[in-house]
């Protein structure tokens, strides 16, 4: 597949192109402008007072109880590589300051795309017993979170019709996990998933095409760039600025109208405050934190969407490391809203269940077919190789034990003048993808681009990308640190003929990390990214009456 190619810069102001000259002014005005209004709404003056060392467990939470996940869900909410005993878990059951309340169904679980089978089996549905509920929760026909307003409200018709789409839509897809294997494959003009890289190819077609069918983002207005509606276009946060910017041109899932929207994305880019309003070597986040809480004091103020679910249908989007934490400037952000993370840790509060882990995507320029495409496994003469700084938990570890050490697998932390980095990872059957100071890493993309098998070096606490849909397992290999020291070992156990089917499935799964110059095309990284969110908010039911 060769990407397409473009030269328009990815500069965007709220989606009307403003001079990149602009941004100074608004940069010093943006922090300014919301930090004011919100201060002076009562409902918003308490944000001030969020300690800078708060923690997320400070704030109520809608966390979950209930173990695990299996029965029927809509998400994987474990990693396909975990054992399952950590993080993850789906909460339910507990009630919020008289506010809300968020119940798993009574009886019943939600539906996963996931299967259990090995690397060679065929996809399928696999999952434990759902956990009972307990008797206070009111059962609901459908599989689904139930956020449920406390306080009496007038009946919402266009909220009901836009939950009454939801459920044919999760109906569907639950139909099509029943009889994957009894029904023809979809008709799909562009693609048809097919094959082990999917967990079951047949239920993740359906869920999209409901998605393309339905789904509806309606993009908060306020705000001015280049802290809001923008973000970086070539850098290692590419993620972050691609999809605002694609989001801000988008016409087909997009809604002006609020009212016929299912999820609300915060179009806040955390690479841009930090940017723009952190102090370097501060070490103080406060300013970062309070910019997002009266963010969100000045939208539900001003809107009745966010008290309506308590963020349960918002979300926010970050590559930066510091994403995770700025989130828990809101309590209801970090605990309710669906959070697109490229800093996906599970042991840092990262739910699987209910929040997005987002490809980490180094984009050097517009022209992204240059970082495309790579030879068969007869022309990679290393077997392994890594290159990159010695820091964070595991690098350290990677170099100590190969940096030098076996021609077979090449580790170095800076490569030799005239040694392009690329062309290392063609000639290399196995790219190593260790995280940096966090869990994700660019190279998980670049190794997808060059069709070099990505080798996964952590301990289970990193939430693959799209994991929901993608079988990991069939494409890349997964190495526990302690198991470093035997990384030659375990790779060179690879047969030849498994790598051929390994690399071959990396190829097919390089549609769902593409970046392209132009418009977002079916299937690619930004799609998938809006069907995660879509999966999500599939297993989250709002109801506006008492």
């Amino acid at each position: 597949m060769t990407a397409t190619t473009s030269s328009a810069p990815c500069l965007h102001g709220h989606g009307h192109g403003r001079a990149t000259a602009a941004y100074a002014v608004a940069a010093c005005l943006v922090a300014v402008t919301f930090l004011m209004a919100a201060a002076l709404h009562p409902r918003t003056q308490a944000s001030w007072f969020l300690s800078s060392s708060s923690s997320p467990s400070a704030f109520h939470s809608l966390h979950s109880n209930g173990g695990g996940g299996g029965g029927e869900h809509l998400l994987a909410t474990t990693s396909p590589y975990s054992d399952g005993s950590d993080g993850g878990r789906n909460s339910a059951d507990k009630e919020v300051r008289e506010e809300v309340l968020f119940q798993r169904q009574a009886g019943g679980g939600l539906l996963s795309l996931t299967n259990s089978s090995s690397v060679h089996g065929a996809p399928e549905l696999s999952g434990t017993p759902p956990a009972p509920a307990p008797s206070s929760a009111k059962e609901i026909s459908d599989n689904s979170i139930q956020v449920t307003p406390q306080v009496l409200r007038r009946r919402d018709v266009k909220l009901e019709r836009i939950e009454l789409g939801l459920a044919k839509a999760r109906s569907a897809i639950m139909e099509a996990i029943r009889n994957k294997d009894n029904r023809p494959l979809l008709i799909d003009k562009d693609y048809v998933p097919v094959g082990p890289v999917y967990r079951n190819a047949y239920a993740f077609h359906r869920s999209y095409l409901e998605m393309e069918k339905l789904f509806k983002v309606y993009v908060y207005e306020e705000g001015e760039p280049p802290v809001f509606h923008d973000g970086p276009c070539h850098s290692i946060y590419s993620t972050e600025g691609r999809f605002i910017y694609s989001m801000e041109m988008e016409s087909r899932m997009r809604t002006r109208d609020p009212d016929l929207a299912h999820v609300f994305f915060l179009p806040f880019s955390v690479v841009k405050m930090v940017k723009m309003i952190y102090e370097p070597n501060s070490h103080d986040m406060g300013p970062l934190r309070r910019t997002i809480s009266d963010y969100i004091g000045v939208l539900s103020a001003k809107y009745p969407y966010w008290n309506r679910s308590l963020g349960a249908d918002h979300f926010m989007l970050s590559c930066h490391d510091w994403g995770p934490y700025v989130s828990s400037a809101d309590g209801h952000l970090f605990s309710n809203s669906i959070r697109v993370l490229c800093n996906a840790n599970k042991s840092e509060g990262f739910n699987p269940s209910k929040d997005v882990s987002l490809p980490e995507i180094n984009l050097r320029s517009d022209v992204v077919d240059r970082q495309v495409g790579g030879p068969s496994a007869s022309h990679r003469p290393i077997l392994a190789f890594f290159a990159g700084g010695n820091h964070g938990p595991v690098r350290p570890l990677l170099l100590e034990h190969w940096k030098g050490k076996d021609p077979d697998v090449q580790v170095s932390e800076y490569l030799p003048r005239g040694v392009s980095y690329t062309d290392m990872m063609r000639r290399s059957r196995f790219c190593l993808c260790p995280g940096g100071y966090e869990v994700a890493s660019p190279r998980l993309a670049e190794a997808i681009y060059l069709e070099c098998v990505p080798v996964v070096v952590d301990d289970g606490d990193y939430a693959l990308p799209f994991g929901d849909v993608l079988n990991w397992d069939a494409f890349s290999v997964r190495v526990r640190v302690a198991d470093i020291p035997r990384l030659k070992e375990v790779l060179s156990a690879v047969s030849p003929r498994q790598y051929i089917r390994m690399q071959r499935r990396v190829r097919t799964v390089r549609r769902h990390f593409m970046v392209h110059g132009g418009a977002p095309q079916r299937y690619d990284v930004f799609h998938m990214i809006l069907h995660s969110i879509w999966l999500r908010r599939l297993n989250v039911r709002v109801v506006a009456r008492g």
